[in-house]
């Protein structure tokens, strides 16, 4: 079992990381040095897929069926054992005519329930580009070729993909003003338009552009040192939130329950979300409880039960209309405890017109949460849809003043070309992010590292 939360401390004293060396696809021909230094490396990724071959032979052809039997006889077992007063249960196939509209399933959502415990295909790997980049960036990080997981692959590979049209529009530009020689004073102004049409912000910018500036009084930067020295200080910016804290590392304590808090407006993905953080945490090795404390918007809760079958996962909701979202809460709590879960995801409303009830609703809940558990972990995370751009900055400036923030979910950064509002998150919030979600899929959301993410934005 891959446990994507301990991947970075695992490997913590790894070797110091260096930036890969392989070009974008619509860049210029690397040269005869870079062709060089990518030997050792295209020799590591050979390693790798062999590694990685051999791993997918020990694995029985029948180890998926036994997979899917055993989520669809555990989902049996826990409609047997589940108390209906607190654990969501199947809804007859038939609503009755003269149930109110609110209780009646739409079209939409039946169609998502049957085929949302469908298992996903998954993606053939390959030895090529995108995969010898890939085992760049895990060799840079002093990773070996026996001890990396496909799912890693697979990973870097999305993440590069969903950042390729930043990379491609940002690059070209960068390039374009980096081969005109030293960087310079000129050189400098059209990377800061550059940065301002990635959607990176106003405080992020400034930062960045002043760093170039200071460095550039120090000494001359050569034209193939400015990606290099650019990559360094984007990376500055993501991890500076991390250095107001005593623990940067990101993962479910154990011995208690952890409670993650999810905010943001609606339409952001935060019920996605919840669903791709119980497959994460699950797959990982933890055991997930989810509570629907959206209770206000209209086929909420029976989003939640798709993703809690999906992944299997108990929900716990309360399927009255304008059920106290603080109540699911304290059940979903009570029932986390019971199972001796380690993870409790708590989703919210985003009713943002209604800032003041909001707002109160969000409060609530958090009293309740420290009230009633007192020893518990609790992260309040907010979901921010990235094609949003500055827009998703200033509802997020909203949600901080009642949800005390601890970090931030950056959702659907593979539909934008403005993969740079990741650094204005940073900067502008002082939060650090904590997901990144880079797909449509279960798989596509991931612990976020602003190595990875740097090199993906700029390789």
């Amino acid at each position: 079992m891959f446990n994507w939360f301990r991947r970075k401390k695992e490997n913590k004293e790894n070797i110091e990381q260096k930036p890969p060396v392989v070009e974008d696809k619509q860049s210029n021909a690397p040269s005869e040095t870079s062709e060089i230094q990518s030997q050792p490396s295209l020799e590591w990724a050979k390693a790798a897929y062999a590694n990685i071959q051999k791993q997918k032979q020990e694995i029985p052809e029948n180890s998926e069926d036994e997979r899917v039997a055993s989520v669809e006889n555990n989902l049996s077992a826990e409609e047997k054992n589940v108390d209906s007063s607190s654990m969501v249960e199947e809804k007859t196939e038939e609503v009755k005519e003269n149930a109110p509209a609110w209780m009646q399933k739409s079209d939409r959502l039946s169609a998502l329930k049957e085929t949302a415990i469908e298992t996903e295909k998954e993606e053939e790997t390959t030895l090529d580009e995108d995969f010898v980049w890939s085992a760049q960036v895990l060799e840079s990080q002093g990773r070996t070729p026996d001890d990396v997981s496909e799912e890693e692959f697979t990973w870097l590979r999305k993440l590069r993909q969903g950042l390729g049209k930043t990379r491609r529009n940002f690059v070209n530009q960068l390039k374009s003003v980096i081969g005109q020689g030293p960087l310079n004073q000129n050189a400098i102004e059209q990377i800061e338009a550059m940065l301002y049409s990635a959607d990176v912000g106003y405080e992020a910018t400034e930062y960045i552009v002043n760093t170039l500036q200071n460095k550039l009084k120090e000494e001359s930067i050569a034209s193939e040192d400015a990606i290099a020295s650019l990559k360094e200080i984007l990376q500055q910016v993501l991890d500076e939130p991390l250095q107001k804290l005593t623990k940067t590392e990101f993962e479910p304590e154990a011995g208690k329950l952890n409670i993650w808090l999810l905010t943001g407006v609606n339409g952001v993905g935060k019920t996605t979300t919840i669903g791709k953080l119980a497959h994460l945490a699950k797959t990982s090795g933890y055991n997930c409880v989810i509570a629907a404390a959206d209770t206000f918007r209209a086929a909420a809760v029976e989003q939640v039960k798709v993703w809690g079958e999906r992944t299997n996962t108990p929900v716990i909701a309360n399927e009255g209309k304008n059920t106290d979202p603080a109540a699911v809460v304290f059940d979903g709590i009570n029932a986390a405890i019971a199972r001796n879960a380690d993870i409790l995801l708590v989703d919210t409303a985003g009713r943002l017109q209604n800032k003041k009830n909001l707002m109160e609703e969000l409060a609530k809940i958090r009293r309740i949460i420290d009230k009633k558990a007192v020893d518990a972990n609790i992260e309040s995370l907010l979901v921010l849809d990235a094609t949003l751009g500055q827009n998703g900055l200033k509802q997020a400036q909203v949600f901080s003043e009642a949800a005390q923030l601890t970090g931030v979910v950056l959702t659907k950064l593979d539909g934008t070309a403005k993969g740079g509002v990741a650094l204005g998150v940073s900067r502008d919030l002082g939060l650090p992010i904590r997901f990144i979600g880079a797909g449509e899929g279960i798989e596509d959301l991931r612990p976020f590292s602003s190595y990875e993410f740097v090199e993906a934005l700029l390789s």
